[in-house]
């Protein structure tokens, strides 16, 4: 599993009732890990090794748009994706970053100074955006959503929805009474490198935790092992 899953995991772990059954939380597992098997991403990044200029601007558009690609850190890594944050095209590698770290919002900011988006390219910010969110909240209002995500109507935001599940990043329901998207689980995102401490210190943590629950889980153990055992004692020596 990479980190970028186990950082979205962590999160999901720790917020209470996060998953309501031991079900939703292997299939938070399994989607968490399945990017990294057959990965989309794998064709784009072989043709990036040896492309640049109006070609690898061209490359990045298609990627952006390419259905599957929900991460992209080892893309971003290339030595000519990196060349590309310093030449006269470097608003394409802002828009990389935001695809890979960023949310819609974050585009509508600095929408002047990036380069435009299609239709399918916004729709895949969208999604992503669904996956920050996870991370902080299990249940979204919708009026957040159809404001953060520019949504005009309840129905863009239900197709939205709808293409998002059917895309495998995320599992959820709308909850039409309560005006909420109640999310189950979602893939991971790319995690920037400055994060990756927080995550390991995170990590120790959980792991730290689940060590001092065994012991005491052990000790209870042999209490009542040593209860049992003078139990039995005394009923051998009462008979006796």
């Amino acid at each position: 599993m990479t980190a970028e899953a186990w950082c979205c995991l962590r999160a999901h772990f720790t917020k209470p009732n996060c998953f309501r059954t031991s079900t939703e939380r292997l299939d938070f597992i399994a989607m968490a890990g399945e990017q990294t098997h057959n990965s989309p991403l794998e064709p784009f990044i072989l043709l990036a090794k040896n492309t640049k200029g109006a070609a690898l601007i061209a490359l990045i558009n298609q990627l952006l748009e390419a259905p599957g690609v929900y991460v992209y850190g080892e893309f971003l890594d290339l030595p000519h994706v990196q060349e590309v944050s310093k030449g006269p095209n470097r608003e394409y590698s802002q828009l990389l970053n935001i695809f890979a770290y960023g949310t819609y919002l974050d585009y509508k900011e600095n929408e002047v100074n990036l380069p435009p988006l299609t239709d399918l390219q916004k729709n895949k910010l969208r999604q992503l955006t669904f996956v920050s969110l996870a991370g902080s909240m299990q249940c979204i209002p919708y009026s957040m959503l159809l404001q953060d995500l520019e949504l005009r109507s309840l129905r863009q935001l239900e197709d939205l929805f709808i293409d998002a599940v059917y895309a495998d990043v995320i599992r959820g329901k709308l909850d039409q009474r309560r005006q909420l998207l109640e999310l189950e689980a979602c893939i991971g995102r790319d995690v920037r490198p400055r994060e990756m401490a927080h995550i390991a210190r995170t990590l120790q943590e959980w792991c730290s935790s689940c060590w001092t629950v065994m012991s005491a889980v052990e000790l209870q153990v042999d209490r009542v092992s040593q209860f049992r055992a003078r139990r039995l004692r005394s009923s051998a020596a009462d008979e006796g």
